[in-house]
């Protein structure tokens, strides 16, 4: 199928509409460039015909100067526009990338579990990067190159109309040869392309689970499905690699049978004492500079093969539209916010539903406690709360106002969720905790801290907040960790918060630090809390539990846990811990 120009000009419009004056300096200096290349070969052939003709040796001399001057203005002009070129490139590739972060940044995260991050990394950078002589070079230079192909052709003819005609059509044939050849090369490179994608994803995610890999003796079992991998790849690279060679080999095959076609012409021109011979030699240059466009014309169309398979996979990432769509901007109230599940039903595939019929309602203020058993949805419900997922069937409310109507932004302010697994990055404890929030201020960050409890472990930092933390926050105990993830709850003051087992992991004296500091912090808030533990259950005001996605009990803790028929004080007396694994 070919691939519409029109797409082209959308994304050279998008990305290369802001740098004009910089393509406008880039096409003057190649049309520049073009003059000092015709002239050139113009200057020995005079210098030639003068010699041989017993000319002034001041005429020779001025001749020669003439020719070092142009030659040295070639290479100027070609360092400035390789300059221009890769600035145009650089600027032009990183809005692109900018753009493909931010739309990646916005999908749901149905989006994400999908697709491996060495996968997105590869889509984002690598085929961006394929595109840039597409974005530096490929029309400018491919309309240059064609006034450079039409002034030297222009030439012959001013030699003589044979050879013109004789060059003209073995241009049009090497044309012809390279575009029938690219239409065959195109979908190789799309394969190519995708199949490096899947090797990235798949370096990506085995790497980053090394420790778990080699403490499991799952090394053998990685290294089969690399090899795996390779081996559905090589076959997919060789086919492109000896097609694109194909290419190459033809045109300069063609490339021979034209010079010597030129040569055969001048020697027979010159026998009929029609040129000198001199013009010979320019016809020899002439032919041999038009290899330049020519040959920067297939450079370009294999540019496009790679641009085509590249532009395509972009525009399908591009394409892809979250499952989340923004809301209209109803306002969330402030304080603690009230929760109304009516009827809700959810699946993370249409056929396997996690969720069923799902209805409940909890005051603001309240504080329920989420029980169930592996896999019976708790953390799905969080989820929804939290708006990562939309329900397919049924609404959920806060504060009398649907998930679906305030915007994302807004309605993440007001939702604070803390997972056993807490994800820190690569950056300093102060970003770790704003998330790159700048508004906050150090004095404000502090006083969270110590509420916390965690100011004495601030203060044995040897740079404070500016202390870096390690990729996924190697250097840090598993508490120290659950406690800054709660210190980011405490930075926001959201009205609904959600604790999804997030004191699974912690060790009895951490634990009692996180539940002073829960003292403080779920005050004046509604609070969902998961958790297998009795200890973190008690301060719950409500209990609900459900098993394999409904909800088979909701009450009142203290009334359910004098309740001998209820299912929670039957859990009780069996022990949370153990009757929840």
């Amino acid at each position: 199928m070919r691939f519409p120009v029109r797409r082209y000009l959308a994304l050279l419009s998008v990305y290369l509409r802001p740098q004009g004056p910089k393509i406008f300096a880039l096409t003057c200096i190649l049309l520049v460039d073009i003059g000092l290349q015709l002239s050139s070969p113009k200057i020995i052939e005079y210098f030639i015909n003068t010699f041989i003709a017993g000319g002034d040796i001041t005429v020779l001399l001025f001749a020669g100067c003439a020719y070092i001057v142009i030659a040295l203005l070639t290479q100027g002009v070609a360092i400035l526009s390789t300059y221009l070129s890769g600035t145009i490139a650089w600027t032009a590739t990183n809005r692109l990338r900018t753009d493909l972060v931010r739309h990646c940044l916005a999908l749901d995260l149905s989006f994400h579990k999908t697709r491996s991050s060495g996968e997105l990394i590869e889509r984002i950078d690598g085929d961006v990067d394929a595109l840039s002589n597409f974005f530096s070079q490929f029309f400018v230079e491919l309309l240059i190159n064609l006034l450079l192909l039409a002034g030297i052709l222009g030439i012959f003819f001013t030699i003589h109309w044979l050879l013109g005609i004789l060059m003209v059509a073995f241009s049009a044939t090497m044309l012809v040869v390279i575009t029938l050849i690219r239409r065959r090369v195109l979908p190789l490179w799309k394969q190519n392309r995708q199949q490096s994608a899947l090797f990235f994803g798949f370096l990506s995610e085995h790497l980053s689970g090394s420790e778990d890999l080699r403490g499991n003796g799952a090394v053998p079992y990685v290294m089969l499905r690399f090899y795996q991998v390779i081996r559905a790849w090589f076959p997919i690279q060789r086919r492109t690699l000896i097609t694109t060679n194909n290419l190459d080999v033809t045109v300069l095959f063609l490339f021979v049978c034209g010079t010597s076609l030129s040569l055969f012409i001048g020697v027979y021109l010159w026998s009929t004492k029609l040129i000198a011979v001199g013009t010979i030699y320019a016809i020899f240059r002439y032919t041999d500079l038009l290899s330049q466009p020519l040959d920067t014309i297939q450079t370009h169309m294999q540019d496009l093969q790679q641009a085509e398979a590249c532009i395509q996979r972009i525009e399908e990432l591009l394409q892809t539209r979250t499952l989340l769509p923004d809301g209209h901007g109803t306002p969330l109230p402030g304080g603690a916010l009230a929760i109304d599940f009516e009827q809700v039903s959810f699946g993370y595939t249409p056929e396997q539903k996690v969720l069923h019929d799902i209805s409940f309602h909890m005051e603001p203020g309240t504080v329920i406690g989420l029980l169930g058993r592996t896999g019976s949805g708790k953390t799905t419900l969080a989820r929804l709360l939290a708006r990562l997922y939309d329900p397919q069937e049924g609404c959920i409310c806060l504060g009398g106002v649907p998930l679906v109507e305030p915007y994302l932004r807004d309605l993440r302010r007001h939702v604070g969720l803390v997972t056993q697994d807490v994800q820190l990055f690569h950056a300093s404890v102060r970003d770790n905790l704003t998330f790159f929030d700048r508004t906050l201020s150090d004095a404000y960050i502090l006083e969270q801290i110590e509420q916390v409890g965690l100011k004495s472990w601030c203060d044995s930092l040897s740079a404070g907040l500016d202390t870096i933390i390690g990729q996924d926050g190697s250097g840090l105990s598993a508490g120290e960790a659950q406690l800054l993830a709660l210190t980011r709850i405490f930075l926001h003051k959201p009205g609904l918060i959600i604790l999804d087992e997030a004191s699974a992991r912690l060790d009895p004296a951490t634990e009692r630090l996180m539940e002073r500091a829960l003292d403080r912090l779920l005050s004046g808030r509604t609070v969902l809390i998961i958790a297998h533990r009795l200890s973190t259950v008690q301060r719950a005001d409500e209990i609900l539990i459900l098993e394999q996605g409904r909800i088979v009990e909701h009450g009142k803790r203290a009334e359910l846990a004098h309740d001998r028929d209820s299912r929670f004080a039957q859990l009780l007396h069996l022990g949370l811990e153990e009757a929840l694994a």
